[in-house]
């Protein structure tokens, strides 16, 4: 809103208005306030849910040795970083703009559903919480929602071929007065620009990390059905969004186990988005580095810098140890926000290296439960791992293991590990992935 309004009084030359024209302003100014807005209203929300005794109920002592000190810990605190990512964006965004229009709404559905499945913990005193199915369904739609926006919308267009040419350029020049007059003389010059080679229009291509002016068409995949093809190569976009959104939101509540392990996790990933929505916006830097140009999606800018803001600010109260919990209003929504940012911007496929802790953590719960789920039949019982999530592998001791159970894994590691020291190598590992996500951009 308030971009607007200086925008219009721009036209009154009212000094500093213009300066909302810049996206690094209005990012940096939406960053500090989301911080600083989730800092403030951690405070009061962690006084209202510990005068009203609401909080966790429940920890399981044999995964977690610290959980009796965290009951009673409030949770829902997804709905501060919620609030401090929607309130910034709204003040300082493009209200206009499809994709911050796709975030506003991806946080908004994803928060009232990972809600209902706090509300149905905390308050039901129904451990399970929402029903597996249920969240599935919600976020099988939010993706069917976003996909089907990028495939119909007209606002959603991107120029895929771009080259930079050098023109020859003429500059008048005027030499000092003499006592013949003065002469003008014309300087001839070279000028690196940036060229559209094709209009911008909707495309069904996207990013292949490692590989060099090639880039994935979904399209081509569906290429055998003639006429019907084009249409065929959205389905299957609208399918790899779902499962994208789908993936990255359960994999971030996965990651949600250990104090500020999701929060951090989430902010570094943040910021390599924010970066990656930068260059793709801007057709200087897409055409350096290759990749596709889409108009006005710098505004994922902004709204990415909100999200990194909130979660920093999250994490004065949910670093160890931990003053409130995220819950899933919190983690399911982080995820499907990071899911539909890199599918807007093309970048689906550095997904799994962006968020190689996410994936690492769903992959270990998945193969825990195949193969326990396989021997049961043969009257065996066998698991892979200590403990799923792979965080609480590193925490679990060796006597709350299984006596009759066979561990494959059961020697690694050797000695249990401290939560905040889990957290913090995680992080660390995280910023690596993130590293190297930038870095495929230039190394193809």
């Amino acid at each position: 809103m308030l971009y607007y309004l200086f925008r219009f009084l721009e036209q009154y030359n009212i000094p500093g208005a213009h300066m909302w024209q810049y996206i690094s302003f209005r990012a940096l100014l939406t960053l500090i306030l989301s911080l600083v807005l989730s800092a403030w209203l951690g405070e009061k929300f962690i006084h209202y849910m510990r005068k009203r005794k609401i909080g966790e109920t429940q920890r399981d002592a044999s995964i977690d040795p610290f959980g009796e000190k965290k009951v009673g810990t409030p949770s829902m605190g997804g709905l501060v970083i919620i609030t401090a990512i929607l309130l910034p964006v709204l003040l300082l965004g493009r209200m206009r703009n499809i994709y911050i229009i796709l975030m506003i709404i991806t946080t908004v559905w994803l928060g009232f559903l990972g809600f209902c499945d706090d509300y149905i913990k905390i308050y039901r005193k129904h451990k399970e919480g929402l029903k597996g199915k249920y969240k599935i369904v919600g976020q099988v739609s939010i993706g069917l929602i976003v996909g089907l926006v990028l495939w119909l919308s007209p606002d959603v267009v991107m120029h895929e071929n771009m080259e930079r040419v050098t023109v020859a350029t003429q500059e008048a020049l005027v030499t000092p007065a003499t006592h013949e007059g003065t002469e003008d003389i014309a300087k001839n010059e070279q000028k690196t620009v940036v060229v559209h080679k094709d209009k911008a229009e909707k495309s069904l291509k996207t990013t292949i990390p490692f590989v060099k002016n090639h880039n994935l068409d979904y399209g081509a995949i569906t290429k055998w059905m003639g006429s019907f093809s084009g249409a065929a190569g959205w389905i299957v976009f609208v399918i790899m969004v779902i499962l994208v959104v789908t993936a990255v939101s359960n994999g971030a509540n996965l990651n949600d186990g250990m104090d500020g392990m999701c929060a951090g996790n989430s902010a570094i990933i943040g910021v390599a988005l924010g970066i990656l929505a930068y260059v793709s916006s801007n057709f200087e830097y897409a055409s350096y580095l290759n990749i596709m140009y889409i108009p006005d999606s710098q505004e994922l800018v902004v709204f990415m810098c909100a999200f990194v803001g909130a979660l920093i600010g999250f994490l004065w109260y949910n670093a160890y140890p931990a003053q409130m919990f995220m819950g899933d209003t919190g983690s399911l929504t982080i995820g499907g926000i990071i899911g539909v940012c890199a599918v807007i911007i093309h970048k689906e496929l550095l997904v799994p290296i962006l968020c190689g802790v996410f994936l690492m953590e769903s992959l270990t719960v998945i193969i825990q439960t195949q193969v326990f789920k396989y021997y049961k039949h043969k009257g065996k019982k066998v698991r892979v791992f200590r403990s799923t999530p792979i965080h609480d592998n590193f925490r679990k001791l060796d006597k709350d293991l299984d006596p009759e159970c066979k561990y494959v894994f059961r020697n690694w590691p050797r000695n249990r590990f401290h939560e905040s020291k889990i957290t913090l190598r995680f992080w660390i590992f995280t910023i690596i992935l993130a590293a190297l996500t930038i870095i495929t951009l230039k190394v193809r």
